[in-house]
């Protein structure tokens, strides 16, 4: 985990960068080039939530590295195969992120179209989804299956 929020952490001091570089570049811009006088505020902001992003993304993983023992990835004295063997479960197929994208849409369609009670389908379609796919494998054996 150490090498991840080392990236993070510097992607985020390059973007800070150039999101400085970018404003002093578009406030120094002659104004018959351009058409506008000023910093452009919109990319520069875009730019500094971008690196807010990739900070708390950094610090989360920072976090987790603390907490976790070293992995073979992290150590440069490790042995190849102590990275083998199972990484973890992961899902082989699953229709609830489907479901989920489909709320969402529809969620996000009311919005456009200033329909608050589609918003409000879709936002309770999306809490459905949302809590059938962190829900999928924690079901249990359902009564008159057990032999």
């Amino acid at each position: 985990m150490k090498a991840e929020n080392r990236l993070f952490f510097v992607l985020a001091l390059f973007v800070f960068a150039m999101a400085g570089l970018y404003g002093w570049w578009t406030s120094a811009a002659p104004q018959e080039q351009s058409g506008h006088h000023g910093v452009e505020w919109i990319g520069v902001v875009a730019l500094i939530l971008s690196g807010l992003l990739l900070t708390m993304i950094g610090g989360a993983l920072w976090i987790i590295s603390r907490r976790i023992a070293p992995r073979p990835e992290d150590r440069p004295e490790a042995e190849i195969a102590e990275g083998a063997g199972d990484l973890g479960f992961f899902s082989p197929g699953s229709y609830w992120p489907f479901g989920l994208a489909l709320s969402a849409m529809i969620a996000c369609l009311g919005l456009a179209f200033d329909q608050w009670w589609l918003v409000a389908v879709g936002l309770i379609s999306v809490l459905v989804a949302t809590c059938g796919l962190m829900f999928e494998y924690y079901t249990g054996t359902r009564r008159g299956a057990e032999h």
